[in-house]
Formats: structure tokens, C-alpha cells, sequence
């Protein structure tokens, strides 16, 4: 009997700028149960703190994250949303309708986003009503990065990590194909994240200047 499992995969940053996998979890089933044990192994392991938090989306999630660390800023990863919304989209359209989405989430203030997103309404709902509908129906957990500056900004949007990370991941899961056992998915899955990792050798670009912007929005929290 072959069932289908996901695997899901913590990435953080550290002070150093430093990107770590925090561990990798299997599971048939995910929910608030779940993400909650997730969470709670990651505070006991020796996570301390969590400034902000860029999560998929996934059920039950965010409330598991603000029950641990009540602190943590959750953002929705906006490379979800973009590709979420260009599922609805033929080719022929996706590169200027990816370039109307990015006026949104580039935007320099929530109201200049909301703009955008009347512009894109306006200007796309006739032929794809889906995407602004999932924007706005997400709105509030989308926007949180736009109250930041620059800096911090750019280090939220920095998911060329998470994507190499799940494109070292494919690369194992399409070599292989079927799994005995759970275990035997873990330690393909590590080798292939310890690969990963000897290309981790700088920190995440823009480091220091987003540290600083860190250190003063977040001086109470922040130990050096």
C-alpha cells in the first residue's frame, strides 16, 4: 500500500544572518494540533524568540505560532500568493499580470497596496476574478511587511533559500519515487539538506543593514 505524506521544513535566520533548517517533519494529516507540536518542539529545542514568522498558509498554523511565541509577526510568503494566483493564468498573460502582482506587495505603504489592488481588480477581474478575490481574502496576512523598512523588507522577501532548499528536496523525491518508510525518507531528505547547506557560506544579502533596521524595531528583544 502506497499513501501520499508531505514534509514540512523550518528555515530561519540567525543573528549572524545565517540561514539554519531547523528540522523537517513528515505527516499525512496537518492542523492546529499539529503545527502546535511543531512549534512547541522548536521553542523547546532552544528557539528563544521569533521576530517574524513567513508561513504557506497552512491551516492553523499561525494561531500554533502565536500561541508559542506571541510576539512573532506572521506574514504570509508572498512566493505562495504569486504562485497561487498564476495557476489561474495562461502564458501569454503571466509575465505582465506577475508584474501587476508585484506593484501590489512592493507597494510603500498599505494604502499604495490597496491601490494596486483596485488597479488589478480593475483591470483583470474580467478575465481572472479568482486572484484579486484570494488577495483580498488575504489580505490582513499579507501586509504586515509593508510597515517595515527596506531592509527587513528585502530579507522577508528572500525565499531563493526556501526554493533551493525544496528544489534539493524534488530532486531526491523524483530520483526515488516510493519510500519504504518514514525513516528512510528522513535521512535522504538530511543528506540532501547538508548538500544544501555547504553553499550556505554568506549571509542573506543586505544583512547588516537589515540587522540595524532589526535592532531598533525590535531593541527589546534583540541580545548581542
Amino acid at each position: 500500500m502506497i499513501c501520499n505524506k508531505a514534509v514540512y521544513i523550518a528555515l530561519a535566520v540567525n543573528m549572524e544572518g545565517q540561514k539554519e533548517v531547523l528540522g523537517l517533519w513528515i505527516s499525512k494529516n496537518e492542523g492546529a494540533k499539529f503545527w502546535l507540536q511543531v512549534v512547541t518542539e522548536l521553542k523547546n529545542r532552544g528557539v528563544e524568540d521569533i521576530l517574524i514568522a513567513c508561513v504557506d498558509g497552512l491551516k492553523g498554523f499561525e494561531e500554533a505560532i502565536v500561541s508559542v511565541f506571541p510576539q512573532t509577526i506572521v506574514q504570509l510568503c508572498i512566493v505562495h500568493m504569486v504562485r497561487n494566483s498564476m495557476r489561474f493564468v495562461p502564458w501569454k498573460d503571466k509575465k505582465v499580470v506577475a508584474a501587476d502582482l508585484k506593484a501590489i506587495y512592493s507597494a510603500s505603504s498599505e494604502e499604495a497596496a490597496k491601490l494596486e489592488l483596485q488597479n488589478f481588480h480593475d483591470k483583470w477581474d474580467d478575465k481572472y476574478p479568482t486572484i484579486s478575490d484570494i488577495w483580498q481574502r488575504n489580505w490582513n496576512a499579507i501586509t504586515p511587511c509593508l510597515a517595515f523598512p527596506e531592509f527587513i523588507k528585502k530579507a522577508i522577501y528572500t525565499t531563493n533559500a526556501i526554493e533551493a532548499v525544496n528544489r534539493q528536496i524534488r530532486k531526491i523525491i523524483k530520483s526515488k519515487g516510493v519510500f519504504p518508510n518514514d525513516t528512510a525518507v528522513k535521512k535522504s531528505l538530511f543528506l540532501a539538506l547538508q548538500n544544501a547547506k555547504k553553499k550556505w557560506t554568506m549571509p542573506i544579502r543586505n544583512w547588516p543593514q537589515a540587522l540595524n533596521q532589526f535592532a531598533i524595531l525590535f531593541n527589546d528583544r534583540i541580545k548581542f
